[in-house]
């Protein structure tokens, strides 16, 4: 074994610690509960957009984008678009003609100005329009076909229903070794009545959906080895691992 396998093989040592330590994944979710109050997400940025991620889970898109090297990342949910400069700045780094493909039910003027005036616009496409909406979804689907490789990654309405509905869109065309990230799943372990002024709830959220949707399909398995290794992260149960074509 050479020491770069020694290295790959202790971060697995690494990670199987963190999975069986309850206490701290319990602290890692209160942290996150805590920080929540503060609108912590909304303090970062990549390459000049607002991106409203944690840091943990910047890195992980990051790790997830060049370790697939997806011909296609599809994003539901844009805001200001730091996530889809995000997507298409790691795009830019592997090279080839990989895209970003954006949808959203309402693309505001200056955010839409911004990111089409952004170096990495050149990577990017948007649609507007609701994500569940039936011809949104074949809009998504004429630029997903013929892609060897694709990427999902879902953050828009968090309530069960939409996001169910998009995981029924939009995950079939994950390929295989590729992923569907479920964000904001973390809502079903916040408090009840956290959002006050949101339609969404614990049991009713983005986990409850992807628990919903994993019975219906054998294509997909929940990474708990990633959310293990980044304990701090919005979207626990929602790395979805697609493990079959």
């Amino acid at each position: 074994m050479n020491k770069i396998e020694e290295f790959a093989e202790e971060v697995k040592r690494n990670i199987a610690s963190l999975r069986s330590d309850a206490d701290l994944q319990a602290m890692s979710r209160i942290w996150v509960r805590e920080i929540t109050r503060h609108h912590y997400s909304y303090n970062f940025s990549w390459l000049g957009r607002p991106i409203i991620q944690l840091p943990q889970d910047i890195v992980a898109i990051q790790e997830l984008i060049w370790n697939v090297k997806p011909d296609l990342i599809i994003e539901t949910g844009i805001a200001h678009g730091g996530s889809l400069i995000l997507s298409a700045s790691i795009l830019e780094l592997i090279g080839g003609s990989g895209r970003v493909l954006g949808v959203d039910i309402e693309i505001r003027d200056h955010n839409r100005a911004e990111i089409e005036k952004h170096p990495m616009a050149k990577r990017i496409d948007m649609i507007q329009g609701s994500s569940i909406d039936q011809n949104v979804a074949n809009q998504v689907a004429d630029k997903a076909k013929g892609k060897k490789r694709v990427l999902v990654f879902l953050d828009s309405n968090h309530t069960h229903n939409h996001v169910l509905t998009e995981l029924k869109l939009y995950a079939p065309f994950v390929t295989k070794g590729s992923y569907c990230v479920v964000f904001d799943s973390i809502i079903e372990d916040m408090p009840q009545g956290a959002f006050p002024e949101r339609s969404w709830d614990k049991g009713n959220n983005p986990k409850t959906a992807v628990w919903e949707y994993l019975k219906t399909t054998d294509r997909f398995e929940i990474d708990k080895d990633f959310e293990a290794k980044l304990l701090i992260t919005v979207a626990p149960d929602g790395f979805l691992k697609c493990i079959r074509g």
